[in-house]
Parts: C-alpha cells; structure tokens; sequence
C-alpha cells in the first residue's frame, strides 16, 4: 500500500472545492476527529490526530490517535480488542476536521470507562435552573477493571 501523502495547503477554492487532501492541524499540530457508528450515525468519541496518526489511519484501515495526555500514538482497542475499523473519513469544507465511519470490534464499546459511546450523559436543566448531567446509556457494555486491570 503507497503511503498517504498530504498536499501543501492551497487557497481557500482550492481546499473547499479541490480533491487533493490539505488537512489543516491546528498551532500543536492536531485535527480533531469525531468518530461515529457507521450502522447506526451514534457519535461515539472525539479524538485527535496529527499527520503520523492520520497517515497511519489511512494506510492500515484501523483508527489511530494521538494522546494529548501520554504525547503518544495509540491504536484504539489495542489494549481491549474494540478496534475501530474504519469504513469512511470525512473531511470538513476547509479540512480542519474529520468525522471518521467505524465498526466498532470486541464487545463494540468504544468508552474507556465501559460504555458503547464516550457521549453517556447528556446536560439537562432542572426546575430550579441549575444543571446536572443525566445518563442516556443506562448500561456499561464491559467492566474496564476486568479489561485494564484497575479498580
């Protein structure tokens, strides 16, 4: 497989209107990628690549990402086998975000902490006006004790 190559950034007709690849990583070298259910649409978590992550990505057909908090590549469900095979990536109109289509393998969670989305609670507003998040999945898909190792 020939390796993914990116085009140098052209003007703005160009990145709107053109089919050559110019993604636009931000001041720390980053794009930002949300990543959805290809079956379903579900957004299941927003991560963030830069070029190597991106490259890899394209080449291999499986998600990579690159951790904010390590400052290293990871490959996501290597660790749990809910590796992310990628069936589209998107780009937006002047290509400073992706939207990456994957099925989900393993028991198909996506969350760290268990749960088939990272979005498990939604924000909502009480009688009083204060706010309080709420869950929308009822049910961890997996404890990540039992895959991780930690408590």
């Amino acid at each position: 497989m020939s390796q993914a190559e990116f085009a140098e950034r052209g003007d703005k007709k160009s990145v709107e209107d053109g089919d050559l690849l110019m993604p636009k990583f931000d001041a720390d070298g980053l794009i930002a990628a949300v990543v959805t259910d290809v079956a379903t649409g579900d957004v299941l978590m927003v991560g963030y690549m830069n070029a190597e992550a991106l490259k890899r990505t394209i080449e291999t057909g499986e998600a990579w990402y690159w951790s904010r908090s390590r400052q290293s590549f990871w490959k996501k469900g290597e660790t749990s086998g809910q590796i992310q095979s990628v069936q589209e990536i998107l780009t937006d109109c002047d290509q400073d975000a992706l939207v990456l289509k994957v099925s989900v393998a393993g028991n198909g969670a996506t969350c760290h902490v268990g749960y088939r989305s990272c979005f498990y609670r939604k924000i909502v507003k009480a009688a009083d006006g204060s706010t309080r998040l709420e869950r929308v999945e009822a049910d961890k898909v997996y404890d990540p004790a039992e895959v991780y190792g930690k408590g």
